[in-house]
């Protein structure tokens, strides 16, 4: 199909449009700066997003060894064994320097193991509660 002589003359005036309009936008233009009056002061970042901690943080970093400081007398812990829901044990160094399993309701040092979980013991005397956390490093299995 052959285009008529005003379909042509469309379609060339349509193609020389366009290269003037792309000629024209990458002439430089010479841009007005309207003077400011005051400038105002920078404002504070807006505050990080909640998780945002979580993304800074090293991907294998150790983590935080006890949530509380555990007394001197508290059993030292020296390894878990087990499965944790089923058959666990800890390994656990009395004030003697011996080494003792217990499972959890077993006392040592006057201290009762109450529970286990995959990287502490948390012991109970009274009315006090400590976590014992697994030896991390060089030191693991080596009395306190």
């Amino acid at each position: 199909m052959a285009l008529t002589r005003a379909e042509r003359l469309a379609l060339i005036a349509a193609a020389l449009a366009s290269v003037l309009v792309c000629g024209w936008l990458t002439l430089p233009h010479a841009t007005r700066i309207a003077p400011q009056a005051e400038v105002a002061p920078l404002a504070l970042p807006p505050a990080p997003p909640p998780g945002d901690a979580a993304f800074r943080r090293a991907l294998f970093a150790p983590a935080a060894l006890a949530v509380e400081d555990a007394p001197a007398d508290a059993p030292a812990l020296a390894g878990i064994v087990g499965r944790i829901d089923a058959d666990a044990v800890a390994l656990v160094h009395t004030s003697l320097g011996e080494t003792r399993t217990l499972k959890p309701g077993e006392a040592v040092d006057g201290w009762t193991l109450q529970s286990l979980a995959i990287d502490a013991a948390y012991f109970t005397r009274g009315n006090a509660r400590v976590r014992v956390p697994l030896p991390a490093g060089d030191d693991a299995g080596a009395p306190q």
